[in-house]
């Protein structure tokens, strides 16, 4: 039991790689808080698979880009649990696929308060309760190589969640460690709503070990980041793409 006695938060917990985190973390003893914005059937079924292993989880609602929500989301988490060990800020997305020309302000801001304001705000109101334990992020292989077809606002919030990762781990160092994965196809409802299935089945065929990715693996991976096993490992950002991309 790699996180026995720790509590963590994983935020957009309700479904895909934040629901596997969630549940692979509690199978390792931690206490899990999952946030969750619109999918509170989701959340649900995630606490209930949880409990019914014999683990301990509690679902917020929230929206983190309004800090009360934030400050809710952390100190029930606390009331509960007692603390907290383990940040994963899993919440973002890419709103929609616009390019530079076609894009407003408000848009822009929307995608860069989705992805890069929601984890400064995550992060800074976990860092009043943390005094060691690691942070993971959810980065993207969008950040390293721009992403695809209007996705300009999206890869440009990733790669700050990267710079945001590596600034973090320096000033945070040695209590607490900062880490980022950068997925790239991984099969889950992002790419069933914006990833066209030739894009898929083309990636299949050209990554070197020929199949998308699961969100198991992303789980497998942000577990390893957040227990001791990687406990020389800072201010990494670790590719996730089935040799798709070499960093």
């Amino acid at each position: 039991m790699k996180l026995a006695g720790k509590t963590a938060i994983v935020t957009g917990g309700g479904r895909d790689i934040g629901r596997a985190v969630a549940t692979k973390l509690a199978s390792e003893g931690a206490n899990v808080a999952i946030n969750y914005f619109s999918s509170s059937q989701g959340a649900d079924e995630t606490i209930a698979t949880i409990e019914a292993a014999g683990g301990k989880a509690i679902a917020i609602q929230g929206d983190l880009n309004k800090q009360a929500e934030v400050d809710t989301l952390v100190s029930r988490t606390v009331e509960t649990f007692g603390g907290v060990d383990v940040l994963v800020n899993n919440a973002g997305g890419l709103i929609g696929r616009k390019t530079i020309s076609e894009m407003s302000v408000e848009h822009w801001n929307a995608v860069m308060s989705l992805n890069l304001t929601s984890t400064f705000l995550m992060t800074k109101a976990c860092l009043t309760k943390m005094n060691s334990g690691a942070i993971v992020n959810l980065a993207s292989q969008a950040g390293r190589d721009g992403g695809g077809p209007g996705a300009v606002a999206y890869a440009t919030s990733k790669g700050a969640v990267m710079t945001f990762t590596r600034g973090l781990a320096k000033e945070l160092g040695p209590d607490i460690r900062v880490n980022a994965l950068c997925p790239g196809m991984i099969d889950t409802d992002f790419h069933n709503i914006f990833t066209p299935d030739a894009g898929r089945r083309g990636f299949e065929a050209n990554a070197p070990l020929k199949r998308q990715g699961v969100v198991e693996d992303a789980a497998n991976l942000v577990l390893f980041l957040a227990c001791e096993d990687s406990a020389f490992i800072t201010g990494a950002n670790i590719d996730l793409n089935g040799g798709m991309l070499f960093s």
